[in-house]
């Protein structure tokens, strides 16, 4: 078993947990390929009344589109539980602006629909914002315009930092990789919205009514996920089934309170401990 390394007092943080953070690329699934038993730790979750929000960086669908990529997997959860970086700066933009703002938008079109469901005007003209979320379609002319309205005075906003993203194929370029042609080609760093900045977990915590001392965060990426949790007080689970490996682990300074292959062996670990 993969999780031999650990005490039965390591394992036994499990037994306090009653709310997870999860995070869905690299965890549940690379791409559209599921993870292995990503229906049995569902069913695990609910019989064992744990509760659950899905927490990601990835702003390039909206949370109808993630109920139905999970359905097609075997896997039933409500708009409810997804909580993603898109509606995160969305949320926070609307703190600070007004309604009928122009945001000018790089990223999938469940981005500027998000955008527009918080009251903002989607425009690349006379932008006040420019949001940047993954998108895969990016092309010179959408990097073009941001660097142009940034230049003119918009601020510079991403929904997430990550660098990189997991696919099927293997670890693909992520929206870090935009960002940082935009920052070159203005000299403006963005202020990230998604993890490892709080919003995203204090939203999920608030939605779940969860106490922090019985809440963990489950990711596969060190400084989103785990780096997040460790700052928001939360016990971090690390799992290796996505970005990150046992060696990039080792040399890392940020740690997670516990490491499993993926959510398979964590299941069987906990259900030792239960």
């Amino acid at each position: 078993m993969k999780h031999s390394n650990y005490t039965a007092t390591d394992l036994s943080k499990l037994r306090e947990i009653h709310n997870l953070i999860i995070d869905m690329d690299g965890v549940l699934y690379r791409g559209n390929a599921p993870m292995p038993g990503l229906t049995d730790f569902f069913a695990f979750m609910r019989e064992k009344s744990i509760r659950f929000t899905l927490a990601t960086n990835n702003s390039s669908r909206t949370p109808e589109e993630y109920v139905a990529k999970l359905a097609g997997m075997g896997v039933t959860v409500s708009p409810e539980d997804i909580l993603t970086s898109g509606i995160a700066t969305a949320d926070y933009l609307s703190s600070i602006a007004p309604p009928g703002t122009k945001v000018y938008v790089i990223g999938a079109e469940s981005l500027a629909e998000t955008m527009r469901k918080y009251g903002f005007e989607v425009s690349d003209r006379d932008a006040a914002f420019v949001v940047v979320g993954m998108d895969t379609q990016v092309t010179y002319d959408k990097l073009r315009r941001a660097t142009l309205l940034i230049r003119a005075g918009a601020r510079f906003i991403g929904t997430n930092p990550d660098k990189t993203f997991p696919s099927e194929e293997g670890i693909v370029p992520g929206n870090g990789a935009i960002l940082a042609a935009i920052e070159t080609a203005t000299g403006v760093t963005p202020l990230t919205i998604g993890k490892p900045e709080p919003t995203l977990f204090e939203m999920a915590l608030k939605r779940m009514s969860a106490d922090p001392a019985h809440t963990a965060v489950l990711g596969d990426r060190l400084e989103t996920d785990i780096l997040g949790g460790i700052n928001a007080g939360l016990l971090t689970i690390l799992v290796l089934s996505g970005v990150v490996n046992r060696e990039e682990l080792a040399v890392s300074e940020v740690k997670p309170d516990l490491v499993f292959e993926d959510i398979d062996h964590l299941r069987h670990a906990w259900l030792t401990v239960l």
